[in-house]
């Protein structure tokens, strides 16, 4: 097998990470602006149109035949973004994303459960190896209402369930279409859920009963940003995820944080104190980890 083959899976799970990082950073900039549910469907909106173009140019090419598990895709995944954008509304920062990221956890889980598939004790203790880098990173707060506490998790099963879905359809269906599940959801979740408030007279609330608002000025540039790298990231790990078997490649998108944290600081966020510089090193070394072993198994 050749190195670009053994390795393209956590190449695609680094651009991905890489994407989803800067769909971050430009989340960041446009919060003032635009509430949760608005960037769900301004970030969906975006990648939908850029989709239909590549579809006009070139055709997908499908086998087909699993569309309820495209369905089921696109539910999970959105729901994993509204979870997580609640959290981030109503929890630290450190708090949501450390939830978000426990979804490493549960694919681990639900794959020995589902699917038999056990990575042995080197992968395990880097998949843990990891989550306790994101800890060191984001040391999340926990005195607050369960609820909070109950999304978090929410969020954390449902990116898992879309991810170990994504490596079942990965031989059906082109990686656009996969992805076009997702993002169509995106775009069609957040809509009817502003004509429904539109209609009974609902009170607008940040996160699913949104107003309509059109971008102006540089917010049109964030806005695409946004859009293009969530994109990026959603093309990318929806080859991950195709590429390699869901719990090694999960472990590979805790470099999520370390592009983060770099980001954050373009941005104007303080540089890493020691405790977070020990998790960014945590997080490279179970990334050293899985590569190793990738090497060594199918070498």
């Amino acid at each position: 097998m050749s190195i670009d083959s053994r390795y393209k899976g956590i190449l695609y799970m680094l651009l991905a990470a890489l994407g989803f990082s800067l769909m971050g950073g430009a989340a960041k900039l446009l919060k003032g602006s635009f509430g949760a549910g608005q960037l769900v469907f301004w970030r969906n909106a975006v990648g939908l149109l850029v989709l239909i173009a590549g579809f006009l140019a070139k055709p997908p090419e499908n086998k087909g035949g699993k569309f309820h598990l495209l369905i089921f895709r696109g539910m999970m995944g959105t729901t994993a973004l509204y979870t997580l954008l609640y959290c981030i509304l109503h929890l630290p920062l450190g708090t949501a994303m450390t939830y978000n990221l426990t979804s490493a956890l549960f694919i681990a889980v639900f794959s020995f459960i589902l699917f038999r598939e056990y990575h042995g004790r080197i992968v395990l203790l880097a998949v843990l190896l990891g989550f306790a880098g994101m800890l060191l990173i984001y040391k999340p707060a926990m005195h607050f209402p369960w609820y909070y506490h109950l999304a978090g998790l929410l969020s954390g099963i449902t990116s898992a369930l879309a991810y170990i879905t994504v490596n079942r359809l990965a031989g059906y269906y082109d990686s656009r279409i996969i992805v076009l599940a997702f993002i169509g959801t995106g775009v069609l979740v957040p809509t009817l859920l502003m004509i429904t408030g539109y209609i009974f007279n609902i009170t607008p609330d940040d996160v699913f009963f949104i107003q309509w608002k059109w971008p102006s000025g540089i917010e049109w540039f964030y806005v695409l940003w946004l859009g293009l790298a969530a994109l990026f990231g959603q093309y990318f790990v929806t080859k991950a995820y195709g590429a390699d078997k869901a719990g090694i490649v999960s472990s590979i998108g805790y470099a999520n944080i370390i592009f983060s944290v770099f980001i954050g600081m373009a941005l104007g966020d303080a540089f890493p104190d020691l405790m977070s510089s020990a998790g960014i090193l945590c997080i490279i070394l179970s990334g050293v980890i899985i590569s190793i072993f990738k090497s060594k198994t199918k070498g």
